[in-house]
């Protein structure tokens, strides 16, 4: 068997291999076991397991993953209302995504460009998010904010109420407050989706979030957060927009996203 190393991609055993992850770090106990950190490949979590619980997937594998994630996305992308038309400009609402993940932060710039959005997307950990928010708002002073990256709950099926019980649901948390200090300060009407995988959603909408995950502490699609900001982003600033409006779009529904909804951020202007 070969030795599992920083950057392989494995599954679990003890879950059936049901998700892929990249293995983050290993970590050697005082026991001499070795505990890898995993970051999912295209779910938003984050969780750790013992080596011994590990297998291998080979690069064949993956290849074919990313390829089939790659598929989802453009096939995700619909036919919109943004085509050219000879009597109106179209404004869609300036999107500032942070994910954690770099690999994610590349293919959501695909996923904005295919969509025609403009966007910024910044590759920040999750416990960055909150030191460096009010500075990139004040840059690129957006419409709508995107906070994500990887999290999970530590202890699965219980301590739904503890924050330490969530991987990095706290840096979201806090990301989220810092952005509505920098919206008092500018006045500007921010939309805000946070969270990841099993994300603490009601402290999330409590820090000031319009949209959260995850309501049922399941695991969200990666195209999750996207879809949020990508329809908002085309919905008219005189309609409010809530998840009922693109609940099908989203993985599993209102299980992994729900909020207060939002107005929309796009403007159009007739020529």
């Amino acid at each position: 068997m070969n030795e599992i190393k920083k950057g392989d991609n494995v599954t679990r055993n003890s879950y059936n291999n049901d998700v892929v992850f990249c293995v983050k770090k290993i970590i050697k106990l005082s026991n001499n076991k070795k505990i890898a950190i995993l970051k999912g490949i295209d779910i938003r979590i984050e969780a750790d397991a013992y080596i011994e619980d590990l297998k291998l997937i080979n690069k064949e594998e993956i290849q074919k993953h990313e390829k089939e994630l790659e598929k989802r996305i453009l096939n995700t992308i619909p036919n919109t209302n943004l085509e050219k038309r000879t009597k109106e400009i179209i404004k869609t609402g300036k999107i500032l995504h942070l994910d954690g993940d770099k690999k994610y932060a590349d293919k959501s710039m695909m996923f904005y460009k295919k969509m025609g959005l403009k966007a910024f997307v910044k590759n920040i950990p999750e416990n960055r998010q909150p030191k460096v928010v009010y500075r990139l708002l004040s840059i690129y002073n957006p419409d709508i904010l995107v906070i994500t990256g990887h999290d999970g709950m530590i202890k699965n099926n219980s301590k739904y109420l503890d924050l330490l019980n969530y991987r990095n649901s706290k840096y979201f948390i806090e990301t989220v407050k810092n952005a509505r200090k920098y919206e008092k300060m500018s006045q500007k009407d921010l939309v805000i989706f946070a969270g990841a995988c099993q994300s603490y959603f009601e402290a999330l909408m409590e820090a000031g979030a319009n949209f959260a995950s995850s309501p049922a502490r399941i695991l969200i699609d990666f195209l999750d957060p996207l879809i949020v900001a990508k329809n908002v982003a085309i919905t008219e600033k005189n309609k409010y927009i809530t998840i009922d409006d693109f609940e099908n779009e989203l993985r599993d529904g209102k299980k992994g996203v729900n909020g207060l909804g939002a107005r929309g951020k796009m403007g159009i202007m007739f020529i």
